[in-house]
């Protein structure tokens, strides 16, 4: 027994022998990083840094080891190291940050590139890989993940939609592809289509009046869509996708090299062409569609090593909703009713850097688009064109970062409604002639603390001059805890028929009352924003307070006459307040959850003969939220990702004596998606969209009678409303709308991705 207890001892301390340990310190920027995971690969064995940045890990066998040092928010490294007998193998690393989650690189805000968290100006950034938990054939559909967002289906029939930020309409967003003014009026109900996603760096999203840097329509918000370099594409990349309803989505993104340019190509074809009833009532649920899109950028060289980027991009779409017999043959004709649209859209928009001792840019885009549509059998032929050049540049003098600007944006618009009409019936396009000019001032008093201020005016060619303040402070303690106070002014100036196509559908005529003034909005936000470091990961966290006051609110009452709508600049003000938290959490282990709420209140106050009455905003739900919770298990490689958004009750636009609700119910949108990774350059993925398969109730009037025909089912021979069939005057309306009439449907695609060699 003593001998083998001798040999038991003997053997143990030839193994303790035998084994090493491994100990170190990890770093950013010289300053220890604690809470970082280091992790032997191929063993059980690991550990974390501790505050001061240092780890330790014994009883490591000895012999080579790959050594996995992770953390949220920073670059994942892996280095080799060998292990000796009886010995402590030391290591240093050091981290470099993840630009992607902690510091993104942001333009919006300030026109021009800083870091997120420097920014006096609250940006939320999205990256592709976001979407991606969610696929969409267009970025419409994809910002419904976004907290304060709201992508608004306006018409059941066409199924055009805007984007709404903090309960405000489409019309007071203004949407940006590369900070050129390209998505707006005319196009407002259709640009975010077709910007093929593939292409997309990032997304920016303001929330608030950005008027002072980007002038008319910045009132509600900026969206702001950066598209990639073209050398950072590889040379070819797919994504393909379809549904069980008859969708298909195909992405195409190339990119190569012509001398020492370089360029990349983005082709995006969607298809819809099975007609569904699921609600039985004899109208398409969703519009048939067929869209291509062609994007082209390049990066040309010059020896200078400045930048000069040329893009182009070409839009058709044909698509059409109405009765489920409806043909093209049916066209502009009272027998079938449809609504069909045709759209020619092309694009341009360049960047060149001049030749100056500080930062200065030339910024120049056109685009032209064109619409050929009939609703039922008005017909709605509409062109427009809008061109825009801007001279900037920026100057750091002391502590003073100096923004100038002089943009010059050039619009005519024509159609064949009283919206190009003089008195006297003839037609006369719409000329607007915009020249402006601008300046900011960002000072950093004090590490701690920023202001910014700015300036625009601008001379619109029918309603003269206009100033757009806005005043900036930033507060930030320490790297995790940031303070910001903003407060401006925005204006719009509009024309009613490039935005709102709910002028045009349903049959209802339009009346403008007197001749519109430009809108007026006075904006405050506090937003605070925080990040937790985890002993396995982080939380951030931000809160906004945010109120919009109204002046010359353009409104369109849609409730004195069922058969008009009419429009004038509100007798009253209106507001638009409330209150938007996000977290994002993740962690080491390859969870991520993004929440987020908003609660809001949006209305107006009109002065009327009786005094003042308070009318709620249509389509702005007091309360709504947005998640997306994703895991991913290392082996076998597979993604797991539910996302939804959850709507409150909003106000709906009823007509008088509606037998709808006027509010709509609590609901939610729900998707689950998985998605598997062959290796690095093949992905399938596979989910089901709206997963509790909710679908709205009742979303048109009288949908067995859309022409409203005298001596029809609801009116007689004089065209009056027939009192045993219609008693309360109903007529055909499709404008009843809180969620896109379609159910569950599953969705599978692919993701092929070829390198360059």
């Amino acid at each position: 027994m003593r001998i083998l207890i001798t040999f038991g001892f003997f053997l143990a301390s030839q193994f303790v022998w035998a084994q090493g340990s491994l100990s170190g310190t990890v770093r950013t920027k010289g300053e220890p990083l604690p809470y970082i995971n280091v992790l032997l690969k191929g063993t059980t064995l690991g550990n974390t840094t501790n505050e001061a940045g240092e780890f330790t890990i014994d009883n490591i066998t000895a012999g080579t080891y790959t050594v996995r040092i992770s953390g949220v928010g920073y670059q994942t490294q892996e280095v080799t190291v060998s292990i000796h007998s009886g010995a402590t193998q030391q290591l240093t690393i050091e981290m470099t940050e993840d630009v992607s989650q902690l510091e993104a690189v942001v333009v919006t805000g300030t026109m021009k590139e800083v870091t997120k968290m420097n920014s006096p100006i609250m940006v939320e950034v999205f990256s592709p890989s976001f979407f991606l938990k969610n696929p969409t054939p267009n970025i419409f559909e994809s910002l419904s993940l976004v907290n304060g967002v709201q992508p608004q289906i306006n018409c059941n029939v066409c199924n055009t939609g805007d984007i709404h930020i903090n309960g405000l309409e489409g019309p007071y967003t203004m949407i940006l592809i590369d900070g050129m003014p390209i998505v707006s009026s005319l196009s407002t109900v259709y640009g975010l289509s077709g910007i093929p996603n593939s292409l997309v760096k990032r997304m920016e999203i303001v929330k608030g009046p950005a008027s002072t840097l980007y002038g008319s329509e910045a009132v509600g918000g900026v969206i702001n869509i950066i598209t990639k370099e073209p050398g950072s594409l590889p040379l070819l990349k797919v994504d393909a996708f379809g549904t069980s309803v008859g969708e298909f989505n195909l992405d195409v993104a190339s990119s190569t090299s012509v001398g020492k340019s370089t360029t990349l190509l983005g082709i995006n074809y969607f298809g819809y062409n099975h007609a569904r009833d699921i609600n039985a009532d004899n109208f398409t649920d969703v519009t048939l569609q067929n869209r291509i899109s062609i994007f082209n950028k390049w990066s040309l060289y010059r020896p200078s090593g400045k930048n000069f980027s040329l893009a182009g991009r070409y839009v058709y779409e044909n698509r059409w909703g109405g009765e489920m017999q409806w043909t093209p043959d049916f066209r502009g004709s009272n027998q079938i009713y449809g609504e069909s649209i045709y759209t020619n859209r092309t694009e341009l928009i360049g960047n060149y850097e001049l030749n100056t001792p500080f930062p200065a840019f030339v910024d120049f885009s056109y685009n032209f688009h064109q619409q050929d549509s009939y609703y039922g059998t008005v017909k709605y032929f509409a062109t427009q064109q809008v061109a825009f050049a801007q001279l900037r540049g920026t100057k750091k003098i002391g502590r003073h970062d100096l923004l100038a600007g002089i943009p010059l944006r050039y619009i005519t618009y024509d159609d064949n409604t009283v919206g190009t009409a003089e008195s006297d019936g003839t037609n006369q396009p719409d000329l607007t002639l915009l020249p402006g000019i601008f300046v900011q001032d960002e000072i950093q008093f004090t590490p701690k603390f920023t202001t910014l201020a700015g300036l625009r005016y601008d001379h619109h060619n029918v309603h003269g001059n206009i100033f757009t303040p806005r005043l900036s402070f930033k507060f930030a303690p320490d790297k995790n805890n940031t303070l910001r106070l903003t407060g401006g002014s925005g204006y719009r100036v509009v024309n009613l028929f490039t935005e709102d196509h709910a002028a045009l559908t349903g049959s209802r005529t339009v009346e403008i009352r007197n001749d519109l003034n430009p809108e007026q909005s006075w904006n405050a936000n506090l937003n605070y924003a925080r990040n937790i470091i985890l002993s396995e990961g982080f939380i951030n966290l931000d809160a906004s307070l945010f109120y919009t006051y109204f002046t010359n609110k353009i409104v369109g009452d849609f409730l004195t006459d069922p058969n008009k709508i009419i429009y004038d600049n509100l007798d009253g003000y209106a507001i638009s307040r409330g209150l938007t938290v996000n977290s994002d959490l993740a962690l080491a282990n390859s969870f991520k959850m993004i929440t987020g709420f908003t609660w809001m209140d949006v209305f107006q106050v009109q002065q009327t003969e009786t005094g003042k009455s308070k009318l709620p905003q249509v389509q702005a739900p007091r309360f709504s939220g947005t998640f997306t919770i994703s895991y991913t298990v290392s082996k076998p490689a597979v993604t797991f990702d539910l996302t939804g958004r959850v709507y409150g009750p909003m106000h709906l636009p009823v007509v008088e004596n509606d037998f709808r609700p006027a509010m709509s119910p609590w609901f939610g949108i729900l998707n689950f998606q998985v998605s598997k990774s062959f290796h690095s350059n093949l992905e399938v993925y596979a989910g089901v969209k709206n997963l509790l398969n909710f679908i709205p109730q009742d979303p048109l009037l009288h949908p067995d009678d859309p022409f409203d025909r005298p001596g029809g089912k609801y009116f007689d021979a004089n065209g009056n409303p027939r009192p045993d069939t219609n008693p309360y005057g109903y007529t055909f309306d499709t404008t009843y709308n809180y969620a896109q009439l379609q159910g569950a449907k599953v969705q599978a695609g692919i993701r092929w991705t070829i390198e360059k060699k």
